[in-house]
């Protein structure tokens, strides 16, 4: 029994430990899982998802309009006050004039009706159009979830470089502290043995305390981003995250092509062009509606009529202890004659949002192609701005290294230092905001074309 009781508790525990370790890895969140996240949490993609469920839902319930319309009905009366009729009196008494008249209260005060009715629609301009607009909704609200799944994408992935990159930065500012700080201990100490004038170390005390600063406010960065990116991707802001990403800056640099570029997979462009269908098809509904609307209907029900409450009572050789059947068919045609040109003025209405619809979807097209353009020259641009930084960080990195050796050696000024160490955190700042501008250019690029999400 004991030995059964520690088998149990090692259980326990290697459950919790495998509990624990998914816990940690479910922490963990490149790129691609940081995008897969957020679209299976992010509230606003959710509701675009759901609208798309919806219009399936509203397709159906469309659908439904032309299929066999059943009802049931039991309807119970007490007459409190029987109706009355009026009669000839003539038609019970020769002699009676002309006007006179006998009120007469036919029926009984209980009366009892149930049955079954059903209809049938079999033609409508109206139900056939409407089954054409609900399948195009459908493709509306794809269109509408592909925008929201484009437009998380590229927030996320901005959120993300954000990060990695302002990680990145956070190294090389740390390296540059413990360079300065070096400079600025053993400065202090030759201050102390008179080799050094206190000007010089107040001056490396400015500038160490300037990249301290710096640091802190860079790590204060990061926290917000990261906050940022929590948010973008629907991920709890207290919970912990780790980003497995490195940052890789593009080696392999393919121009972008300015001068093919086709917009007509963006979604925004898709969505006007579906509207455009719906537009187009309510002209056409409209213009049908002069055909007239046929249904069928028929009906079956048992009445019966009763001096007392015993509805539920049956006697064949009692005519007021049956049910009597009422049964009927019909069919109904319904045509619009003339309707004070109202049918035709809406008419008119939907072929001006047609023609307005047309219009926004060539400034779409336009502004598109604009976007896209912008995009690709800043992606060229940026390209090689990073080029030029990468370089310009690489020599003021060299630099500071050089003036830094100088200065150990005596033969260089503190000047010197400040201002390499300036340059070079310049150079930093600047090859970093180039990596981010190339980045995020090369979404909006995508985003524009509608390439970034499938």
């Amino acid at each position: 029994m004991i030995q059964l009781k520690k088998y149990a508790l090692l259980f326990v525990i290697i459950v919790c430990a495998s509990a624990k370790a998914q816990e940690a890895t479910n922490s963990n969140f490149s790129l691609q899982q940081s995008i897969e996240f957020a679209i299976k949490n992010s509230p606003n993609h959710l509701n675009a998802e759901l609208d798309q469920q919806n219009a399936e839902y509203r397709r159906k319930e469309i659908a439904g309009l032309g299929l066999p319309q059943i009802t049931g009905s039991v309807d119970f009366k007490n007459y409190i006050e029987i109706p009355t009729s009026l009669f000839p009196e003539s038609a019970f008494n020769p002699f009676a004039g002309p006007d006179d008249y006998l009120a007469v209260k036919f029926g009984l005060k209980y009366n009892a009706t149930a049955g079954v009715s059903a209809s049938q629609l079999l033609f409508s301009s109206d139900y056939i159009f409407g089954l054409k607009a609900s399948k195009e909704f459908i493709n509306l609200s794809r269109i509408s979830v592909t925008r929201s799944k484009a437009d998380l994408v590229a927030q996320v992935s901005k959120a993300y470089y954000n990060v990695i990159i302002n990680r990145d930065r956070i190294k090389l500012l740390e390296a540059n502290v413990v360079k300065l700080k070096k400079i600025y201990e053993d400065t202090k100490a030759f201050n102390k043995q008179g080799f050094a004038e206190l000007i010089d170390v107040e001056r490396l005390e400015v500038q160490y305390n300037n990249l301290i600063t710096e640091k802190d406010k860079t790590v204060k960065l990061i926290g917000l981003s990261e906050t940022m990116l929590k948010f973008q991707m629907g991920y709890k802001l207290s919970d912990p995250i780790v980003l497995t990403d490195s940052l890789n800056v593009v080696t392999n640099f393919e121009e972008l092509n300015i001068s093919k570029i086709d917009v007509s997979q963006r979604p925004e462009y898709l969505l006007l062009q579906a509207q455009q269908n719906l537009l187009e098809m309510d002209v056409k509904r409209l213009k049908w509606g002069y055909l007239p609307t046929l249904a069928a209907y028929g009906s079956y029900q048992y009445n019966t009529q009763r001096a007392t409450t015993n509805i539920f009572e049956s006697d064949k050789n009692n005519a007021m202890k049956q049910w009597y059947p009422i049964a009927l068919v019909g069919i109904t045609l319904n045509l619009n004659i003339f309707d004070g040109l109202q049918r035709h003025n809406k008419i008119k209405q939907a072929q001006i949002s047609s023609l307005k619809n047309q219009n926004t979807l060539k400034t779409i097209q336009q502004g598109g192609e604009l976007e896209a353009t912008v995009a690709a020259i800043s992606y060229n641009n940026a390209y090689s701005t990073l080029l030029i930084q990468k370089k310009n960080m690489e020599m003021a990195s060299h630099v500071y290294d050089v003036v830094q050796e100088k200065f150990k050696q005596g033969v260089g000024s503190n000047s010197e230092i400040i201002n390499a160490e300036t340059s070079l955190k310049e150079a930093q700042t600047n090859y970093y905001n180039a990596v981010y501008d190339m980045l995020v250019f090369k979404i909006d690029y995508q985003k524009a074309i509608g390439t970034l999400v499938k």
